[in-house]
């Protein structure tokens, strides 16, 4: 176990940069800190830090030193997540990368909806971008992730594929709410509350907008969906979210789907480090939440 604490230690220095900041957080002195970096290293027979006047940085061997590290935490916390089923107990720590669409209402509800069999198991939740999303899978810093239109990686493995439409998102009142589908001229001819360049959709629908060569009246850009919603929610503007990522409870808030022929289905994503053996722990929950969005949503595909 002292082994593994030194692990800990490295990847916590790497992730603030800083040995003062790491030594707070695990409750240690900075002199010890160092002294276990430094005994590390000694018995790697390599540096694997660049001292800086402004903190600590990886180098080549660190960078290498740091995914096997991470590779080890997560196969002991696999081990201890199984020892613990042995006994009836489940227990661990499960981490999921998510993209904003989801951070707000679905994934909340599935954390609640897990722990509420298994209290034992805890949950950190990263909110990133899709490209970001899928990096933080890879570097072993998240055991999951769900995701809109994640960019093609070799190390990302689907575990669930969805296909969803894009949904036009305005108040109840608004002159286009009466209709069931929208085609996108109709649509881009109210002013827009567009999503930011960090988020998958604003790249489907400028993709989309541009092959129709429309004009647009975009009043308000944001990469939170929490501020696009409550601004279309107040004001006659239309702003975008795919059927997922829609709350349960919306308020004002009316989503109607845009035609296919202008926007095709977009796949949602449920993925993790291909070749990599998840936790009883993180397992289970992407059994439950695969099953839930599959029963939310339907046509889910399981890629071999």
């Amino acid at each position: 176990m002292k082994h593994l604490k030194t692990l800990q230690c490295i990847d916590d220095v790497a992730g603030s940069g800083s040995i003062r900041r790491s030594a707070e957080r695990l409750s240690i002195t900075p002199s010890a800190l160092t002294r276990r970096i430094q005994d590390f290293e000694a018995e790697l027979g390599t540096p694997v830090f660049e001292r800086m006047p402004q903190g600590m940085r990886l180098n080549a061997a660190g960078e290498l030193v740091l995914r096997h590290i991470r590779a080890q935490l997560s196969d002991f916390e696999r081990l201890r997540s199984q020892i613990a089923d042995l006994s009836g107990v489940r227990r661990g720590h499960v981490t999921i990368a998510t993209s904003q669409a989801f951070a707000h209402d679905l994934i909340p509800y599935e954390i609640a909806v897990y722990r509420a069999q298994h209290a034992l198991v805890s949950f950190s939740v990263l909110v990133r971008d899709h490209i970001h999303a899928v990096e933080a899978v890879a570097a072993f810093e998240a055991d999951v992730a769900l995701v809109i239109a994640p960019p093609p990686a070799p190390e990302f493995q689907p575990l669930l594929v969805i296909h969803q439409p894009l949904c036009a998102l305005m108040s109840k009142d608004h002159p286009l709410a009466a209709a069931r589908t929208l085609r996108l001229r109709e649509v881009l001819e109210y002013p827009i509350a567009m999503p930011g360049p960090s988020l998958a959709i604003r790249h489907l629908l400028q993709g989309a907008i541009v092959r129709a060569a429309l004009p647009v009246n975009t009043v308000v850009e944001s990469d939170s969906f929490e501020v696009l919603r409550s601004y279309a929610g107040g004001e006659q503007v239309i702003s975008f979210q795919i059927r997922a990522g829609i709350p349960q409870a919306s308020g004002n808030l009316v989503a109607r789907e845009i035609d296919h022929r202008d926007l095709p289905m977009t796949q949602l994503v449920l993925g993790q480090l291909r070749g990599r053996s998840l936790s009883v722990a993180a397992s289970k929950f992407v059994d439950q939440i695969a099953g839930s969005l599959h029963t939310r949503y339907g046509g889910g595909e399981r890629p071999d």
